[in-house]
């Protein structure tokens, strides 16, 4: 078995959407990245890049023409292959999500859903939950959105 860990933190300004495990959240304002700035799989992908491993996100998936305002579900799967072709599988993912507002408990069991079906797994292997951070810091106020996740590989057998 191998354990991976990541954290990633957008800003949040107008103008963008704000995905979060691959849905649109109704919201005035969305994250600012070069991509669409999914900080749910972008956590998710580097966390098994780390069990693996394998380095980072911007390793593999830089700041550039060929990546801007791609679609972070195209990333994570990306990685899931490389995952495969290294032998593993998902154990379980636990994610964890900061945000000021809007309150993500209406989208949570779809974001589940989400990732359940790009890792390959079922849904109970999939914890996605939510936080505000209580005002503190610029993720308490409102002005940024973080994702931490946390993965379990499983050597495939055979």
């Amino acid at each position: 078995m191998r354990i991976g860990f990541a954290s990633d933190i957008h800003q949040l300004v107008e103008n963008r959407k704000l995905m979060l495990g691959g849905v649109h959240i109704p919201f005035p304002l969305g994250e600012l990245a070069h991509s669409d700035g999914d900080v749910v799989y972008h956590a998710l992908g580097e966390a098994i890049l780390g069990a693996l491993a394998l380095g980072d996100l911007g390793t593999y998936f830089p700041n550039s023409p060929e990546y801007k305002d791609i679609d972070s579900s195209i990333i994570v799967s990306r990685i899931v292959k490389m995952m495969v072709e290294n032998g593993y599988k998902v154990g379980n993912i636990d994610i964890s999500i900061t945000l000021k507002a809007p309150k993500l408990a209406p989208f949570i069991q779809i974001m589940r859903a989400n990732i359940a079906q790009l890792l390959y797994v079922d849904i109970k292997c999939v914890s996605v939950k939510a936080g505000t951070n209580e005002d503190i810091d610029e993720l308490g106020r409102g002005f940024a959105v973080r994702a931490d996740a946390i993965v379990l590989l499983e050597k495939k057998e055979g």
